[in-house]
């Protein structure tokens, strides 16, 4: 018997939260318009827009994308998501930024198509459009995506855990939404990578969470309820990894528990070294503001796009029980270069 826990959309898979800022300023919702410093180029404004900031990933996203456009002496206008899914907030900020003239805009975005149109708006008026961490369906709605391949990703952690399961594995899959294209990625690259499909009789158990701690707790519960020789856990992400490890402890199983996940939060990395999580797929947020900013410069100069599709802005397998043939880091070299707080 499979356990299914339905749940509201988050707007992504790092750690999904419900609060988001919505800054007013100038023309209105989401622009958060600051001073260019001094510079050739402080005639130039670009738009970011992001899902809700409460998530570390998000507010790392945003830093380093604002950062490298201050860097280059450039405005910038801001807005973000207030709830999962909020995609009115981002249509009116893209809307704004039209409005006030931005050269480009980075957007993370909260749903696949429902921002189409206005992304269409903008680079019918010459705006430079980019989406990092997520990507528009179909992929070149945007000039260029900056993101995860969540794919491989997926097929990663997917492989480690192959390699280190038990003898007589018994999967769960704790998954978000699967209509997000991060989350179907992970899911579908994990399976890949463990050389099954979700009807394998290995698989004997999956759950709907919300990214989140709670979430991930109470869906390991049930499906330890109903499957309690379940001894492999794939999770979307570390928060559901962690809440998922309060449920195993609970239950007198840890060390018992084959667990792997996808972020690099330094919480996440920190897991990976109390062994709560196995192994882990870190991303880079940071990189893909930056990559983003150097398209946006090479367009503003002289008019280059970028190349179009998706640009994947890397992962590293973080474990400290590697397997041959499986590169990796430890997790010391994670806590070197994770993202978020520690």
């Amino acid at each position: 018997m499979k356990v299914t826990r339905r749940a509201h959309r988050p707007t992504q898979l790092g750690v999904i939260a419900l609060a988001g800022t919505c800054a007013l300023a100038l023309a209105g919702c989401g622009s958060n318009s600051t001073s260019a410093s001094a510079g050739t180029s402080g005639g130039v404004t670009i738009g970011i827009v992001e899902l809700n900031l409460s998530n570390p990933f998000f507010g790392t996203l945003e830093n380093a994308t604002e950062s490298a456009a201050k860097a280059k002496g450039w405005k910038v206008m801001k807005a973000e998501a207030k709830v999962p899914g909020d995609s009115a907030t981002q249509v009116t900020a893209i809307e704004n930024m039209i409005a006030n003239h931005v050269k480009a805009i980075v957007v993370d975005p909260a749903n696949s198509t429902a921002l189409n149109g206005v992304v269409k708006q903008a680079r019918d008026k010459g705006i430079l459009v980019m989406t990092v961490n997520s990507s528009l369906s179909p992929l070149n709605t945007a000039d260029a995506t900056y993101a995860t391949d969540n794919l491989a990703a997926g097929k990663l952690i997917g492989q480690w855990a192959k390699a280190s399961a038990p003898s007589n594995p018994h999967i769960a899959m704790l998954d978000f939404d699967l209509s997000d294209g991060p989350a179907s990625g992970r899911h579908n690259g994990f399976l890949s990578g463990y050389g099954i499909d979700v009807k394998s009789p290995l698989v004997a158990g999956t759950a709907l969470t919300q990214g989140t701690i709670d979430t991930g707790q109470s869906a390991m519960e049930n499906l330890l309820s109903a499957h309690p020789d379940i001894n492999v856990v794939y999770t979307i992400n570390e928060p559901t990894a962690h809440g998922a490890y309060t449920a195993i402890k609970n239950k007198g199983l840890a060390g018992k528990t084959v667990m792997v996940s996808v972020d690099g939060a330094c919480t996440g990395v920190e897991d990976v070294k109390n062994g709560a999580i196995g192994a882990t797929a870190m991303q880079f947020p940071s990189k893909m503001g930056q990559m983003a900013v150097a398209a946006a410069a090479a367009y503003i100069k002289d008019g280059t796009k970028p190349k179009a599709g998706l640009t994947d802005s890397g992962t590293v397998l973080i474990t400290d029980k590697p397997v041959p043939g499986l590169a990796s880091q430890t997790s010391a070299w994670g806590l070197a270069h994770c993202w978020g707080p520690k």
